[in-house]
């Protein structure tokens, strides 16, 4: 099954002639749904990425591109490092190879937006003040640039 996310924001469908950084700071910002389990555990499928293009790009950081062989389909991946031509991505769940190791280097201009937030939809309905505070805590996480993980991907 190929992995793809629906992304909403500049440089998708009718924004992509405005592009990041025209019509306000807001406009650098995006959503996108990650839609299946290439980076599990890190991401989840239903997740929502807070995603800001054009940021800079780093080994470790998580990052939704367009897929080299479909540029129709839009993939999250963990950037693993710097290689002649783009970049080496590959998906958090070693058990799914639809990243680098199958498709090879991803140019620069394929990487549209960098995740920042990742927000987990509630399970069920929360019914107290309590449930909202704790799904809250636990839904709302920065995405954070690995270090650890990035070494282990790059030493396979």
């Amino acid at each position: 099954m190929p992995e793809r996310v629906h992304a909403r924001g500049p440089g998708q469908g009718e924004d992509a002639e405005a592009g990041p950084g025209r019509g306000g700071p807001l406009r650098a910002f995006g959503l996108a749904e990650v839609y299946n389990p290439s980076m599990v555990p890190t991401l989840q499928p239903g997740d929502q990425l807070v995603v800001r293009y054009g940021a800079a790009v780093r080994p470790g950081d998580v990052v939704v591109l367009r897929h080299p062989f479909r540029q129709d389909l839009l993939i999250v991946k963990r950037v693993v490092g710097r290689r002649d031509g783009g970049w080496w991505v590959q998906g958090d769940n070693p058990f799914v190879e639809n990243d680098s190791r199958e498709f090879g280097v991803v140019p620069d201009e394929l990487v549209i937006a960098r995740a920042w937030v990742r927000v987990r939809p509630p399970r069920g309905i929360q019914r107290s003040v309590a449930g909202v505070l704790s799904w809250a805590v636990s839904a709302v996480r920065p995405v954070r640039a690995e270090r650890s993980l990035s070494r282990r991907l790059r030493a396979r």
